[in-house]
């Protein structure tokens, strides 16, 4: 269990269960050897419940029911053990939360992906990204949270990427039709995978519990992105196949991950 990566996912907040638990999931389904969820309080019980093989464990919560700033020690202990982290699932939005998320980014040295209001937590404090310089840190945002982490569109998705990554260090993944991955040092792919049943809440969750899982198993950063991408917009094939697009849903994603990892294997 210990050589296949030790996981660790923060994410959460009332009226947000699905999201850290859909995450979860998809990191096991992608071969994590053991997954840890962190979630505010209120919501151990239904992450406790709905998960099997994710072991979830209750941190400190403001009266929002999202997490509040005692859990950040905590969170940090639970670290230590682990080989990579994700940050953002369902978190909600909060002056407490996005404090959180920046002490933990400027206090981890393991990989980090960034997704959801995790990347929102970064809004108008991107030095917390220029601080991590020369660690492992992943965007997974949409446009809209693209935008509001001081991403400029002007240009074209393809350069905005690009730009982003190499300004702020990172590794970005620029979700919508035509993913793009870019890496700090000007690679950058376009993914081909994927369809229009896949613009529904929860297949982003997917997503960054994949792309954790990858990196915690050994994959150079942008190995693990492409491939998370692609194996991901496959899988939503797989299920779109299936299913049609229309009624497919993110559960369906990851039923079908297993199908998608074994082309590829």
């Amino acid at each position: 269990k210990g050589d296949y990566g030790k996981v660790y996912i923060l994410g959460g907040s009332v009226g947000y269960s699905g999201a850290p638990v859909f995450a979860a999931r998809a990191a096991v389904r992608t071969g994590a050897g053991l997954v840890s969820l962190g979630v505010p309080a209120p919501l151990w019980p239904i992450a406790a419940a709905k998960l099997d093989e994710a072991m979830a464990h209750p941190l400190p919560s403001g009266k929002e029911g999202m997490l509040s700033l005692e859990a950040t020690e905590e969170t940090l202990r639970r670290l230590d053990t682990c080989d990579v982290c994700l940050i953002g699932p369902g978190l909600g939005r909060g002056n407490g939360v996005a404090s959180v998320v920046r002490h933990i980014l400027r206090s981890t040295h393991l990989p980090v992906v960034l997704d959801a209001d995790g990347i929102n937590a970064l809004s108008g404090h991107m030095d917390a990204l220029s601080l991590r310089r020369g660690r492992t840190t992943v965007l997974t945002p949409h446009e809209g949270e693209f935008l509001r982490a001081g991403g400029d569109l002007s240009r074209g998705r393809e350069q905005a990427a690009a730009d982003f990554a190499a300004r702020h260090g990172v590794y970005l993944v620029l979700k919508g039709p035509g993913t793009v991955i870019a890496a700090p040092d000007g690679r950058r792919m376009v993914n081909s995978t994927g369809n229009c049943g896949m613009a529904k809440g929860g297949s982003g969750d997917v997503l960054s519990g994949m792309l954790v899982s990858l990196l915690g198993l050994g994959l150079a950063p942008m190995d693990a992105c492409c491939a998370a991408v692609w194996i991901h917009g496959r899988a939503g094939d797989m299920a779109a196949e299936e299913k049609g697009r229309r009624g497919m849903t993110p559960g369906d994603l990851l039923e079908k991950l297993p199908y998608a990892l074994k082309e590829v294997e």
